[in-house]
């Protein structure tokens, strides 16, 4: 089974950053896709990021692009997800997944951190 631990979430306030993590573990990840998604209360689950196993293809929301950053190391089975010019808007949970077969869905997913951003 593979675990997933996000960590860095917190309160910041418009204008701010953060860097969020994600670590893996269980299994070997260095040809996986890993992603990053948030929920806001009342919304659906939206996609924020995702990043191919070699870094080689990366895709962005609209929402964020041009404001955040993902990539990763391999060696650490680790993505990171850097937050810039934050808004209240991107208030949310904020979840890292896996995904193991190329077009599939996203299998395995952390528990969640959240991520304030006050105006």
């Amino acid at each position: 089974q593979v675990q997933l631990v996000e960590s860095g979430g917190g309160l910041v306030q418009a204008g701010g950053s953060l860097r969020l993590s994600c670590a893996a573990s269980g299994r070997t990840f260095s040809r996986y896709r890993m992603g990053w998604f948030r929920q806001a209360p009342g919304k659906e689950r939206e996609f924020v990021a995702d990043i191919s196993w070699s870094g080689g293809s990366i895709s962005y929301g609209d929402s964020v692009k041009g404001r955040f950053t993902i990539s990763r190391d391999n060696a650490k089975n680790t993505s990171y997800l850097q937050m810039n010019s934050l808004k209240p808007e991107d208030t949310a949970v904020y979840y890292c997944g896996v995904r193991t077969v190329v077009g599939g869905p996203y299998e395995y997913w952390g528990q969640g951190t959240q991520v304030t951003v006050s105006s």
